[in-house]
C-alpha cells in the first residue's frame, strides 16, 4: 500500500507556531517519544522531531522543534495537511501537551519530597500524547510485561511489516501506521510471526477489529473512566493498558498504571496496592507524577 499526497513537497510548506507557558522541557519529551517509535515513522535529528502522521484522509509528515522566543513550538508541515490545519494544531497541541499548566502541575506534585527534587530537575515535563489513539493502543499492547527495548523492537517489526508508506522528503521515514483494518484482517499467524505470544497477537487483532467496527469508540476529551472501562472489556486488556492508553491518548493527567514495574522500582515499592497508596497525594496529577519517576529511571535514577 502507499499513500499518495494531495501535494508535492517542493510547494507551499505548512509553517505554524503553538504557542505553550513555559516551561517545556522539550528534550525529555521527545528522548520518550522517538525512544519508543519505529524510526521509519518518527526520530530525532538533533532539536528536531520529525514524523510521518495521517490526520483524517490526509497523509504527510512533519518537523516539530522549539522556537526561539522559548514559548511556542515551531512546525513544518507537508503541504498535504492544508485541508485539515486547524485538526492538525490540535492534534499536535495534545501530542506535545501544550495546553498544560506546568506551574499548577509543579505545585501539586512538590508536596511529595522525591517528586519534589525531579520537577526541579526537569521543569515543565509533559504527557506526551499521540496522533493516534490506535497506534498507542498498539504501543500499549506490545508493552505489555515486556522491556521498552522489548516493546520497540516488536513495534518495528510491525511497522516494517504492515505499515503504510509514505514519501517525505527525509531519507528512510517512509511508513504510516497501518490502519485498523489492515491488522484486523490479516491472519494472526502474520502477527505472531512478528514475536508476538498467541495470546498477545490475539489482543492485538482484537483491538483493531474492535475500532474497525465501531465497537470500541473513543476519542480525544471523552470521560476517561468511561473509555477505560470499554478498554477493560477487550479481551487480554487490563488495567496497566487501559491506564496507559488513557494517560497518552486521551490526555487523562491522573491516570496512573499502578502495576508498572518501573514506577514501584522508582518508589522502592513492590506491590501496586502500596504504589496505588502512596500516589493518593499525587492527585490529580498522577500521571505526570508517572512521568517523572519514569524519566528519572531512564536516566539513571
Amino acid at each position: 500500500m502507499h499513500a499518495t499526497q494531495s501535494a508535492t513537497d517542493t510547494q507551499a510548506r505548512l509553517q505554524l507556531e503553538l504557542p505553550y507557558t513555559p516551561p517545556l522541557a522539550w528534550e525529555p519529551m521527545v528522548d520518550f517519544l522517538a525512544g519508543r517509535g519505529a524510526p521509519q515513522l518518527e526520530r530525532l535529528e538533533g532539536s528536531r522531531y520529525l514524523r510521518t502522521a495521517r490526520i483524517a484522509d490526509h497523509c504527510g509528515w512533519l518537523v516539530v522543534e522549539p522556537a526561539h522566543s522559548g514559548t511556542a513550538l515551531r512546525v513544518t508541515a507537508s503541504p498535504a495537511f492544508a485541508p485539515v490545519q486547524p485538526e492538525l494544531e490540535a492534534a499536535l497541541r495534545r501530542l506535545f501537551d501544550l495546553d498544560a499548566d506546568p506551574h499548577a502541575i509543579a505545585a501539586g506534585l512538590q508536596q511529595d519530597p522525591l517528586l519534589a527534587d525531579l520537577v526541579a530537575s526537569t521543569p515543565g515535563l509533559r504527557l506526551p500524547g499521540t496522533l493516534s489513539l490506535f497506534e498507542l493502543g498498539l504501543r500499549g499492547i506490545l508493552g505489555q510485561q515486556v522491556t521498552v527495548k522489548a516493546a520497540t523492537t516488536l513495534f518495528n517489526r510491525l511497522i516494517e511489516r504492515f505499515g503504510e508508506s509514505v514519501t517525505t522528503p527525509f531519507e528512510g521515514l517512509n511508513r504510516l501506521c497501518p490502519q485498523p483494518e489492515t491488522l484486523a484482517e490479516v491472519p494472526v499467524q502474520s502477527i505472531i510471526d512478528l514475536g508476538l505470544t498467541g495470546r498477545r497477537a490475539a489482543t492485538l487483532q482484537g483491538f483493531a477489529q474492535a475500532i474497525a467496527d465501531g465497537t470500541l469508540n473513543i476519542r480525544p476529551g471523552d470521560e476517561p473512566q468511561g473509555a477505560m472501562t470499554q478498554l477493560t472489556q477487550l479481551s487480554g486488556i487490563g488495567p496497566w493498558t487501559a491506564h496507559y492508553i488513557a494517560m497518552r491518548a486521551l490526555s487523562h493527567e491522573d491516570a496512573f498504571p499502578e502495576a508498572d514495574i518501573g514506577l514501584m522500582r522508582a518508589c522502592g515499592i513492590d506491590k501496586p496496592a502500596a504504589l496505588r497508596a502512596r500516589a493518593e497525594t499525587w492527585r490529580p496529577w498522577r500521571g505526570y507524577a508517572a512521568m517523572h519517576l519514569w524519566n528519572w529511571r531512564n536516566s539513571g535514577g
